[in-house]
């Protein structure tokens, strides 16, 4: 079995309420992407579609996340200086962050202070994980030192994301096949690693994405555009 999120580039908070309403009976986990019109040239919510100060209220607690007692929801930070915002995602309960390692020159020393802060996923502290990913142009040899286990046995990245179209910040782009080859690659050189896809995912390469290590799948139109979303969902996570 592979494991299949519903991604979701929420307009308004409303928008993030809907789609996630969709699929809070069969999914436990989603993503929800992050765009602030600076990596990526599209904004969502929270940097639009917030009149009412939704995010706000869900960083200070005053307020829970859309159907937080159904499901959770990891956030694909696709932002310029993710290390600004993370805080604010940590606190919105996001079970894991999924930072672009293009995004941001101090990539690297942000996850290590997060490690230093919060330890590693099933730690007292961390309740989140992290999850590195990287555009199609990007070589592999940038994840090694995130790969690399520590004394204890630990990688910096718990998991690595492969964009697999070039057009990042927009659902319904065209898939690249590139991706493919970086897949293998790295499966071949950490076996064990969970490696998901973002971008392009469908019908027609989701097999072809298992077959070359994908172990866990993020599509946004090819489920929400189906006619049915929950028979659609199971028949990926079979690839």
């Amino acid at each position: 079995m592979i494991e299949v999120l519903p991604a979701i580039i929420p307009e308004s908070y409303e928008d993030l309420s809907y789609k996630m309403s969709l699929v809070k009976n069969f999914v436990k986990l989603v993503q929800m992407d992050v765009c602030d019109g600076k990596f990526v040239p599209s904004k969502c919510w929270p940097y639009v579609g917030d009149d009412e100060n939704h995010f706000e209220k869900i960083t200070e607690e005053d307020e829970g996340f859309p159907f937080w007692q159904n499901m959770d929801f990891e956030a694909d930070l696709m932002i310029k200086n993710p290390e600004e915002t993370i805080e604010k995602l940590i606190k919105a309960g996001a079970k894991a962050l999924v930072v672009h390692i293009e995004s941001s020159p101090k990539v690297l020393d942000l996850v290590k202070d997060l490690r230093k802060t919060y330890g590693y996923a099933g730690d007292s502290l961390a309740n989140f994980e992290i999850g590195i990913a990287l555009n199609i142009d990007t070589q592999n040899s940038e994840l090694d030192v995130f790969l690399e286990k520590n004394p204890e046995g630990h990688t910096l990245a718990d998991f690595i994301q492969f964009m697999g179209i070039k057009k990042i910040g927009y659902q319904g782009q065209p898939f690249d096949e590139e991706v493919l080859k970086k897949i293998k690659d790295l499966r071949k050189k950490y076996p064990d690693i969970t490696i998901s896809v973002d971008g392009g995912v469908s019908f027609d390469n989701y097999k072809d994405l298992a077959k070359a290590g994908a172990n866990k799948l993020i599509s946004g139109s090819a489920l929400y555009e189906s006619e049915n979303i929950k028979e659609a969902w199971e028949e990926m996570e079979k690839a």
